[in-house]
């Protein structure tokens, strides 16, 4: 206790409610050095999924190596919920680090576990939250680090999607940057067994580290905190410096986080735009490219012999493929008849396609539609909206492009991205996915208007995220080898771009 004497910035809870066990805090001394000894702590300078920069990282999956600090963090929690009387029928890790501890958590506590995927498979039971559970019962969250809280929020909406009631979550470590009151303000009371302040003047008190490294975490945490409405980081690192799987934490849009994650999952930023009349072709293309897309782009108004069979084989390569569908549609009325040209008709597009195109020309009306029939669907479903065209003497300015942008702020949950050709539009919008077309390995043009950028040029220079190819893959001598090509040009890009 006389080492805490001077520090009253220890929040562990059990000291502030008085109900630690005599032996808690030399356990809790002898854990923290562990994970510093196992490098599950590191310093230096470490971007933050939050896209912030920080002088330290912690690394707590390396405790799955390590089965006696694996069950010395299970049983601490353990404690937190007997201690605090937290009651809960279930437990539920975040996804990934987590998932160890909260089966250990279910094991000694017999609280029974359920497991939140990080994405809807399109096979099987279909569901993001597996295992036996009643509704309206308390489901624990169990998560490693809280920083915005941004991670333990999207487990508790999957949850709460379900029918199961959140209130609590338990942590390993607070970073003390937002993310308790940011959970507070929705609903959710986080206990963590360190702050990062106490987690670090216990190593401070084992001469692990300097007063030099505690007062540098402490400048940092003091001017990189997360604002009391989460929608902003201050300081964030620049969108194009930041990788996908990063901004995927701040994506607002379901479809927009589900797309960052699988472009990092299969290393690739190809979208394929199948711009071709014959049902049987697109399928055909679709099975030799399938391996080395996110997504496959249609225009199913000019398909000749569409049918529900291929749209149904269509979705079977692309759940076995893992590529995304667009409908490239480029909605453009009021809102009422959008909402009959998404939902009805001979295509009934918001069926099957994960993704669809749309202009703002006609005002906020068309977003309202659009996201009408997409909250019918009982789907995730996204739209990009189309900012800025790639052909030659487009009415599609810049100041155009900005106002587009500007229309879709209320709209974040059902905006995925922007199509467009300059990056630098999108500065403010991390979460947001630019889509930029008119991408070819040989830059140049074609006789109706439309203008090529390179990769390099595409990714590299103007910020893209996705490029959008279509001839330079479908008319290649071997489309699989064209487009192998391109996915490898293209992540290269994306590569160099972030680490620059």
């Amino acid at each position: 206790v006389l080492f805490f004497s001077n520090f009253p910035a220890f929040s562990y809870i059990f000291l502030i409610n008085c109900k630690m066990p005599l032996n808690m805090e030399g356990r809790l001394r002898e854990l923290a050095v562990k994970l510093h000894e196992i490098d599950a702590v590191k310093f230096g300078e470490f971007k933050m999924k939050s896209g912030l920069m920080s002088p330290v990282y912690f690394d707590l999956r390396v405790i799955v190596s390590y089965p006696g600090v694996l069950s010395s963090v299970a049983n601490l929690l353990i404690e937190v919920i007997e201690a605090e009387r937290i009651e809960a029928k279930y437990v539920c890790g975040v996804p990934y680090t987590a998932l160890p501890i909260a089966t250990l958590v279910s094991v000694e506590s017999s609280l029974p576990m359920l497991m939140r995927r990080k994405e809807k498979k399109d096979y099987g039971t279909k569901k993001l939250i597996e295992g036996h559970f009643k509704r309206e019962e308390n489901c624990l969250i169990v998560e490693d680090i809280i920083t915005s809280g941004g991670s333990v929020l999207e487990t508790a909406t999957d949850l709460r999607n379900d029918g199961l009631v959140v209130t609590t979550a338990l942590v390993i470590i607070d970073r003390e940057q937002g993310g308790k009151r940011r959970l507070s303000d929705r609903g959710i009371k986080s206990f963590s067994l360190y702050t990062m302040t106490s987690f670090l003047e216990i190593l401070l008190g084992a001469g692990k580290i300097s007063a030099e490294t505690v007062n540098s975490v402490r400048k940092y945490v003091e001017e990189n905190t997360i604002p009391a409405n989460g929608d902003i980081d201050v300081q964030p690192v620049d969108r194009i410096r930041m990788s996908y799987g990063e901004r995927a934490t701040v994506a607002k849009n379901h479809v927009a986080r589900e797309l960052f994650q699988l472009m990092e999952a299969k290393s690739s930023n190809l979208c394929l735009a199948a711009d071709m009349t014959n049902a049987t072709d697109i399928l055909n293309l679709a099975t030799e490219v399938g391996p080395y897309i996110c997504i496959l782009k249609l225009h199913v108004d000019i398909i000749r012999d569409f049918s529900r069979e291929f749209i149904a084989s269509l979705q079977q390569l692309a759940a076995k493929n893992r590529f995304l569908l667009m409908e490239d549609r480029k909605f453009c009325d009021i809102g009422n008849t959008v909402v009959h040209q998404y939902r009805d008709g001979v295509y009934e597009v918001s069926t099957w396609a994960d993704l669809v195109t749309v202009h703002i020309l006609p005002g906020p009306g068309i977003l309202q539609g659009v996201r009408k029939v997409m909250e019918s669907t009982g789907e995730k479903r996204g739209m990009f909206v189309v900012a800025e065209l790639s052909s030659a003497g487009t009415l599609t300015t810049p100041s155009y492009a900005q106002e587009a942008i500007k229309l879709t702020e209320g709209f974040e949950d059902t905006v995925t991205g922007f199509v467009c050709q300059d990056g630098k539009l999108l500065k403010e919008h991390p979460g947001a996915i630019h889509l930029i077309p008119g991408v070819k390995i040989e830059s140049s043009g074609d006789s109706l208007g439309q203008q090529y950028n390179t990769p390099a040029t595409a990714i590299g220079v103007s910020g893209g995220d996705i490029a959008v190819v279509g001839r330079g893959i479908y008319e290649a001598k071997d489309a699989a080898a064209a487009a192998k090509t391109y996915k490898n040009t293209l992540w290269d890009a994306y590569t160099k771009r972030i680490i620059q």
